[in-house]
């Protein structure tokens, strides 16, 4: 088999000037790259980045964001959208239905400007080539389409087999309009995005006839095993995939060697293909439906490309791949926004015991709870659905997305990896586990049932922890010494999480909250909005706080690299390009060299402590390089009105090797407690980039110069009266490394939502045999 290098439509510098083409309506692919996120949207700026790179993608040109701005402002669309959305009632969903219709309507009705239309079929004709009308691929790209734990996935349209200027016209149009469908809108709702902050690029791309196709992960989805490429495929188009319509074959692949670990082979007794000049569902006859869907030589000319590309951006990737009369392409990459440093490479069972083994499938979400099973037919039955039930479907889509936030485990018969049960189970924390044929004929309504959806597993009951035979419906809390909070990324799930058995938020990171704001704070401090984003902030804390009680909520204060920041609306004009960000502009140092900045968010804090009363809010100041900069930052929030007191307690992450060093002297500054962050200490103690898979293996927290400065830090701490804590999962995934902690008197450890559970049980076990 041959790998296909297509020719590109010219050169494109990385050290362009940006404004050159930052409002062209039309750019090609060779014009971009993955900085042009908000002009091209993420999948627009992979296709630029890894066209430029020399990887195999079928060539296209991007109507960028601007076009679609443009639309909205010369057709006056935007007051108009902006009535009909605050007539809502986001309590009933046809209220949503109703006024989605409405604006899909306005803007499949409304004008293309002449220079937009030319522009687009010139563009269309080169790609085409002379005299000819190529069938193409019409396809979304939103500008803020994958955001750390807050997917978009699936939410825009892709049209396949387009022929034609004025379809592609038409095509065009219509993913503007997808950017308001109903369960679009209600997501953004949620998320508290601006409806206008969100722009949509339109990708129009030499279609594949693909014979196969699927997805790659670069690391296992599941277990986070980097050692791991896996890989999904079906004959046909890959729509079907990711519409959860098929279960595909799944494959394995050792990444260092490209041994072929495993092989799991589905019947597929259909597929989407073009007929004619549309595409149509074909049933497959047994005996082909049921053969291996690609080649072991292409199972590992896949695997060699995903390591490419990882290698490539230096992160772990997912990819769309389709092969078409022999040849590979890839159609579309993106960083797994799932993926954390766990290196869960065995994916144990947790220390319970419940009933017998009912189901078996393929893990789509890692974790175990347990619920009374509700089965849902079709998705009409969505509203029926109750908190703390286990979701039971045959294929889940965006119909299902409201009813798969209440419960608290999904079954799927059909789907994969990247099936919406899937990506909406990972980013909300719930396990989930697809391709079991004959759950709904196995299950009953009401059946009580546990779901591990790291083995893939659905057993009688729920869970019985040792001799103790009680429901994880009605859990007791176990009481430990040393406290079990909670790392929260994002806010709209903090009332799920408060419900489980935790002492606190230990992380409330800063960035997922601020990204979902979208602006950069230079540029909302240009632009005199301060006021507005100050509430949203506001907002976001008070939530948290209020659904944690009196339980304390410790805030990191945004620690954004200038690389993150630049990804913001306005951060290319307020950020440098850092050769390495990790170690940059960031943290302490912007604080006290940018304070504007900073005084947003205390003021944010002050809003939610004095005039809303939650006094449960304290604050943490990371990456703090030397005691200088946490004199300087405390002044900073002194000057602010904010001073340690009982309920305020001032709080640093302890992540840089000077903090372990020093720490008895920045504890002199005062400080009510620390928090390792093991992730950043780890990398710049031992020198290594656990996000670069060439040396990702010796990224170890129990290398015995980590171990050292854990027990240093936890001993300066105990030594001096100030609380101390870690962040990370490895407390939770090393039980040796746990117990080690808790002996040297560690105060609390702070993990994801779903590892709480075990790691209290953890934690009581080694606390009584101490």
């Amino acid at each position: 088999m041959s790998i296909k290098i297509l020719a590109t439509q010219g050169t494109y510098s990385n050290n362009r000037d940006m404004s050159a083409h930052s409002t062209n309506l039309v750019l090609w692919f060779s014009e971009v790259d993955k900085e042009d996120v908000y002009l091209v949207g993420e999948k627009g700026a992979n296709l630029g980045e890894i066209t430029s790179a020399g990887f195999s993608v079928p060539n296209g040109f991007i109507v960028s964001s601007h076009a679609y701005f443009n639309f909205l402002r010369e057709n006056r669309l935007s007051e108009k959208i902006k009535h009909l959305l605050s007539t809502i009632n986001y309590d009933r969903p046809e209220s949503t239905a109703q006024v989605s219709e409405h604006i899909k309507k306005l803007i499949l009705e409304a004008q293309q400007s002449k220079e937009l239309i030319e522009d687009i079929t010139q563009s269309y004709s080169k790609l085409s080539g002379l005299f000819k009308q190529k069938q193409v691929a019409v396809r979304s790209s939103a500008t803020t389409k994958d955001l750390p734990l807050a997917s978009l996935a699936g939410q825009q349209n892709t049209y396949l087999n387009i022929k034609g200027y004025s379809n592609v016209l038409l095509k065009i149009k219509e993913c503007w309009a997808s950017l308001f469908d109903a369960r679009t809108i209600f997501y953004r709702h949620e998320k508290n995005f601006d409806h206008f902050r969100i722009g949509m690029a339109v990708i129009v791309q030499h279609m594949i006839e693909s014979d196969k196709s699927g997805h790659m992960f670069t690391v296992d989805p599941i277990t986070n095993d980097k050692n791991k490429i896996v890989i999904e495929a079906i004959y046909g188009l890959g729509g079907m995939i990711t519409q959860g319509q098929i279960t595909p074959d799944h494959y394995e692949i050792d990444k260092k060697n490209y041994y072929i670990l495993q092989k799991k082979v589905q019947i597929q007794d259909k597929m989407l293909k073009k007929v004619s000049f549309e595409n149509r569902i074909i049933k497959l006859t047994t005996p082909i439906g049921n053969q291996q869907k690609i080649t072991d030589e292409e199972i590992i000319q896949l695997a060699e490309i995903g390591k490419k590309l990882e290698h490539h951006y230096y992160f772990p990737q997912e990819c769309e791949w389709a092969i078409e009369d022999g040849k590979i392409y890839i159609v579309q990459t993106r960083p797994i926004t799932t993926f954390s440093k766990a290196k869960s490479e065995k994916a144990n069972e947790p220390s319970v015991r419940h009933g017998g083994l009912l189901l078996k499938g393929a893990p789509a979400s890692p974790g175990i709870a347990s619920g009374p099973v509700k089965i849902l037919q079709n998705s009409h039955d969505v509203s029926s659905v109750t908190p703390g039930e286990v979701l039971v479907v045959n294929h889940t889509n965006q119909d299902y997305s409201r009813a798969m936030k209440k419960a608290n485990a999904i079954v799927s018969q059909i789907g994969g990896h990247t099936s919406l049960a899937s990506i909406v189970s990972k980013e909300i924390g719930i396990p989930a586990i697809t391709g079991i044929e004959n759950a709904i004929k196995t299950l009953k309504n009401g059946q009580v049932v546990t779901v591990n959806g790291t083995l893939g597993e659905v057993y009688s009951g729920g869970f019985i922890n040792g001799d103790q035979k009680k429901e994880l419906l009605t859990p007791k809390h176990l009481q430990t010494a040393t406290k079990v909070y909670v790392n929260l990324s994002e806010t709209v799930n903090s009332d799920k999480v408060a419900q489980k058995d935790v002492d606190g938020v230990g992380l409330l990171k800063a960035e997922s909250m601020i990204t979902s704001i979208g602006i950069h704070p230079k540029k909302i401090l240009q632009d005199g909005t301060q006021k507005e984003y100050i509430a949203k902030l506001a907002g976001q804390l008070e939530n948290v706080c209020r659904n944690f009680g009196q339980r304390p909520v410790i805030y990191k204060a945004s620690d954004f690299k200038s690389n993150e920041y630049r990804n913001l609306i306005g951060g290319k004009t307020y950020e440098l390009t850092e050769e390495n960000p990790l170690i940059g502009y960031r943290g302490a140092f912007r604080y006290i060299h940018d304070p504007q900045v900073f005084y947003m968010e205390l003021e944010a804090i002050k809003i939610v402590r004095n005039k809303m009363g939650l006094k449960n809010l304290w604050l943490m100041v990371p990456f703090v390089r030397n005691v200088r900069e946490l004199i300087e930052v405390k002044k900073i929030i002194a000057s602010a009105g904010l001073y340690r007191s009982p309920s305020f307690k001032l709080y640093m992450m302890c992540e840089i090797p000077s903090n372990v060093i020093l720490l008895e002297k920045f504890i002199e500054v005062g400080l009510d407690g620390v928090s390792i962050g093991s992730d950043n200490l780890t990398t710049l103690m031992l020198g290594t980039d656990r996000d670069n898979s060439e040396v990702a293996h010796e990224f170890d927290e129990r290398n015995e110069a980590m171990l050292w400065a854990f027990e240093h830090v936890l001993k300066i701490c105990k030594k001096h009266s100030v609380s101390s804590s870690i962040c990370g999962q490895a407390p939770s995934l090393y039980p040796d490394m746990l117990e080690k902690l808790v002996r040297w008197g560690i105060s609390s450890i702070s993990i994801s939502p779903d590892l709480v559970e075990s790691a209290r049980e953890q934690i009581a076990r080694i606390e009584s045999n101490l």
